[in-house]
């Protein structure tokens, strides 16, 4: 495929990619880059995954992605492999969890700078789109040019040079493939000529604006959009709880007050959850401890809703012997499998560690297994949604799902319902919580 994009890229000497890190935003964006027929070679840690993208298979729920990897790998634009090759560009979209201390682990980033050293022989595009705190860009660059002193940022000295940048992803898991292609993109270059070569490379398949920073601006402008969202989510659960404890309806509070033109209220849930919400404003908060402090307090509302929700689901049954519990949804938002981060998944660790003489019934409509922190806990199984309400002393709604809409609400009756998504309220008011 010979694209004007393609050209573009081209141009700036980009016509072989290596992404590293198959995961969530790296194996969308490999596939996305292959369908536009760049020559991309995906790495993974995992032979699992490896194997799986090579049979043009996706090893996780994420829509249309499957055609794309399965068109791809059939077209020969797209292979997998463990090791890390030599290519004109290099993507890196590994994990970057948060420690104990909530701060960041880079690990990850810096095994796959090792990796990629060894295969530069200069003038190599290197771009980071992992989310990261800020100076991580740099932070990655040194560890590279450290391990190749041969290398430079500037060319100087004879030292062929590397271009470095940020390109912090920025869609939303269900609609990667749509947003990749649509959402504005910002690059920021660590050194001269880097915004300029990736923004070649992105305008491979991004119609979207792309827009042009230095790294650092690029790294804190993803962290800030997550914390903006946080922020908005943790006024919602708050009130939540104050709505309850006066006897308000709080879905219909914010309804009636985001009748007003400048207000705009979020809705409540169980929590926050997956990679980027749950976890980028702690990079926020450890690069200013001292002055992050609304952004500290917003974390800490909306990491201890799953314990309100979890005493709002053992208080009818605190005095019962070996309650049922079900449990319904597990990842972190309706319709994809992705657990990361979930406050479901803590609530049921939770309900489990707290109350070990429950059954609790899971319900994952979206993925066969349960996240490794519920192994290893005999109460906890996953099951129908039938037969979880069925059996069911308490229903707790901790994601809302589509398919949990075609549940009978007439199975609910004469149970306990802690609806922490507005979904049934109208339907069970009588029950719900």
């Amino acid at each position: 495929m010979n694209t004007p994009t393609f050209k573009a890229a081209a141009a700036v000497g980009i016509e072989t990619v290596a992404v590293i890190g198959l995961g969530y935003i790296g194996l969308p964006t490999a596939a996305i880059l292959a369908g536009n027929g760049v020559k991309v070679i995906g790495v993974d840690v995992s032979a699992t995954t490896v194997d799986a993208v090579n049979r043009g298979e996706v090893p996780f729920v994420e829509p249309d992605l499957g055609i794309n990897v399965a068109g791809a790998v059939a077209q020969g634009f797209l292979h997998a492999q463990k090791e890390t090759p030599q290519a004109d560009a290099y993507i890196v979209a590994v994990p970057t969890p948060f420690l104990a201390d909530k701060t960041a682990d880079l690990s990850y980033i810096e095994d796959a700078a090792r990796a990629i050293a060894p295969q530069l022989r200069g003038g190599e595009l290197v771009i980071l789109e992992s989310t990261s705190p800020p100076q991580t860009t740099a932070r990655m660059a040194q560890v590279i040019l450290d391990a190749r002193p041969d290398l430079s940022l500037d060319g100087s000295e004879g030292r062929p040079a590397v271009l470095f940048a940020h390109c912090p992803e920025r869609v939303l898991p269900g609609r990667v493939m749509i947003e990749l292609v649509t959402n504005d993109r910002i690059v920021g270059g660590l050194n001269p000529g880097a915004a300029t070569a990736a923004t070649a490379l992105y305008k491979v398949f991004c119609l979207g604006e792309i827009l042009e920073t230095d790294a650092t601006t690029a790294e804190l402008s993803k962290l800030v959009e997550n914390a903006y969202r946080d922020v908005n989510i943790a006024f919602a659960n708050e009130l939540s709880i104050v709505s309850k404890n006066v006897g308000v309806d709080v879905w219909e509070l914010i309804e009636l007050a985001n009748h007003h033109p400048r207000v705009n209220i979020l809705q409540p849930g169980p929590g926050v959850g997956g990679h980027c919400i749950a976890v980028d404003p702690w990079f926020i908060v450890a690069a200013d401890p001292e002055n992050a402090r609304l952004i500290r307090a917003a974390r800490e509302v909306n990491d201890s809703k799953p314990q309100y929700v979890v005493d709002d689901i053992l208080a009818p049954v605190a005095d019962q012997d070996s309650p049922t519990i079900a449990a319904l949804g597990l990842a972190f938002k309706p319709n994809i499998d992705d657990m990361r981060e979930s406050p479901a998944v803590d609530i049921v660790h939770k309900l489990a560690t707290q109350r070990p003489d429950a059954k609790i019934l899971v319900v994952t409509p979206h993925s066969n297994v349960l996240p490794k922190k519920l192994e290893g806990f005999p109460n906890v199984t996953s099951v129908t949604a039938n037969d979880a309400i069925a059996a069911a002393d308490v229903v707790a709604l901790l994601v809302d799902h589509d398919k949990f809409r075609k549940i009978d609400t007439a199975s609910l009756a004469g149970k306990h319902v802690v609806d922490t998504r507005g979904f049934w309220r109208t339907d069970v008011a009588g029950q719900a919580s």
